[in-house]
């Protein structure tokens, strides 16, 4: 990844993330408390847990099956999964661009070497990881978003996205105006989760 794509994509960061991640990822942390650690309280605490991989984008599903962010199963969800891969070899597998803008956020800090997202034009199942810098997304079509209401959908080719915006709308776009909507979106998504989580609680619990 360039440097000057690594600078601009910063400053998209620095200026759309911070008012926004920690609401967003209240909103979506499990109801169970987690064990206290001695990194509470610092930015350490959002450092992804997993371990150095320097090719996490091999067999994926297999190493990260859920978002750290929401616990959804990315293998579910293996086409709108993301994953960031860190300059420290530090990875954060998720289920959707909605949670990667959470670890872009969080981990203000640590620069991603490379981000990846599911093509979602591909035949194959699951859908195989493309680079970001190489995808045209299509935002706000009719396509189903995953943790958001306005879609943002990854294609490995432009022709693909072309196809699928004369047939479900939406407009082009790479992955920093992908990733501005999904920061933009983030106060609604949050509240929309948030909705749907108290009802399914209350379902359950009336069943």
């Amino acid at each position: 990844m360039s440097d000057s794509i690594q600078a601009d994509r910063r400053q998209v960061l620095r200026l759309l993330a911070i008012t926004t991640a920690a609401a967003g990822a209240a909103a979506l942390s499990p109801p169970a408390l987690a064990a206290k650690c001695e990194t509470d309280g610092t930015p350490l605490q959002f450092v992804p847990k997993t371990a150095p991989d320097p090719n996490p984008q091999d067999d994926d599903i297999v190493k990260y099956p859920k978002c750290p962010y929401c616990g959804m199963d990315r293998k579910q969800y293996h086409h709108s999964r993301h994953l960031v891969h860190y300059q420290d070899d530090l990875v954060d597998a998720t289920c959707s661009l909605h949670c990667a803008a959470l670890s872009l956020a969080l981990n203000m800090d640590r620069g991603p070497k490379t981000i990846y997202a599911a093509d979602f034009g591909a035949k194959a199942d699951p859908k195989p990881l493309v680079n970001v810098d190489a995808a045209t997304y299509l935002i706000g079509s009719k396509l189903p978003g995953v943790m958001t209401a306005q879609s943002k959908v990854a294609f490995g080719s432009k022709a693909a996205t072309e196809a699928a915006k004369a047939e479900n709308g939406g407009e082009l776009g790479n992955f920093d105006a992908a990733l501005r909507a999904a920061y933009q979106s983030m106060a609604s998504d949050t509240m929309m989760i948030r909705k749907k989580r108290s009802d399914k609680k209350q379902h359950a619990g009336h069943g």
